[in-house]
């Protein structure tokens, strides 16, 4: 990651750059563009995003198998692709003897800019909790020995989480919590073990007493910890719900309502839906659109290092 002087500077002059443009500019930190949803179409898929302003996606490696496949895409988009290389919680199950080698090739390529996904999920348990642990801590390890971020998911597993990630406190690197859906206790904790937050279009319908909605309306979050999202295919945010406030609905853009309900749908998310998320957030937030979008930009590339 960028750290030195030198560095920062560059960093500040590019987004210094990207503020006199009129469209957004926007990082989406977690797309699933290697799912078979995508397999006809990934040039327009990808030509729509920017067109929306997303201008880099991070494609998530869930299995070794698909980390190789994001780290081939990003040879086709190369300054708009990056990758991730994990196993996710719920592939846990199909670590094997050669698993942690063969992430560690992939993650030294320069293109995969993170560990992950990898976490805890006791929602489905689609591997048995122990198996997704011991996964888990190994990647953690893993992204300790590198020093690169960790992608990390996590659903209904939060003490869990935090006791393995608590293991390695004096060594992690980055963590970014992937497609938040807690609580704000559950976020305080993981802000001040010193994690960032990714959210995604979910926001429209979480409505709960304390969840995404509460924690953005009260300010839990700090905009310089927070990424923004697709997880493409999936969490298509739903703009034409009872359950999305109307100060909210007015907050949304015809341009970027334009692309969300032209090119997106239920069945299939597209990174080109960012916009309407980021305004959104925004609306909760009390913030303006655009301060949203330069700095979840700017803590994407900062974190991930991604070239400016």
């Amino acid at each position: 990651m960028a750290t030195s002087e030198n560095q920062n500077t560059g960093l500040e002059d590019a987004m210094s750059g990207l503020m006199a443009t009129e469209n957004y500019i926007i990082v989406d930190i977690g797309a699933n563009l290697t799912n078979k949803k995508f397999s006809r179409d990934l040039d327009s898929v990808v030509a729509r995003a920017q067109e929306a302003g997303v201008q880099k996606i991070m494609v998530t490696g869930i299995t070794v198998h698909s980390s190789k496949e994001a780290l081939r895409l990003t040879r086709l988009f190369p300054g708009t692709l990056y990758a991730t290389a994990g196993v996710h919680p719920h592939e846990a199950k199909s670590w094997d003897e050669t698993t942690e080698e063969a992430l560690r090739e992939l993650a030294a390529n320069p293109e995969m800019v993170a560990i992950g996904e990898c976490g805890l999920d006791f929602n489905r348990n689609f591997s048995p909790p122990d198996v997704q642990i011991e996964a888990f801590e190994k990647q953690v390890a893993l992204a300790c020995e590198l020093q690169k971020p960790l992608f990390v998911h996590e659903r209904e597993a939060h003490t869990a989480l935090l006791e393995v990630l608590g293991r390695y406190r004096e060594r992690l690197p980055t963590v970014v919590i992937h497609c938040f859906t807690g609580d704000s206790t559950q976020a305080t904790a993981y802000l001040n073990m010193g994690c960032y937050i990714g959210l995604t279009g979910y926001v429209w319908k979480d409505k709960s007493e304390d969840g995404v909605r509460r924690i953005l309306e009260d300010g839990v979050v700090p905009l310089d910890r927070l990424m923004v999202e697709t997880d493409a295919p999936f969490m298509y945010p739903n703009t034409r719900a009872s359950k999305l406030p109307p100060y909210v609905k007015e907050a949304l853009t015809e341009r970027s309502l334009t692309f969300l309900h032209r090119y997106c749908t239920f069945q299939r998310n597209e990174p080109c839906s960012l916009p309407v998320t980021i305004e959104m957030i925004a609306a909760y937030m009390k913030k303006k659109s655009e301060q949203v979008a330069l700095q979840t930009t700017f803590n994407a590339i900062k974190v991930f290092g991604l070239s400016s």
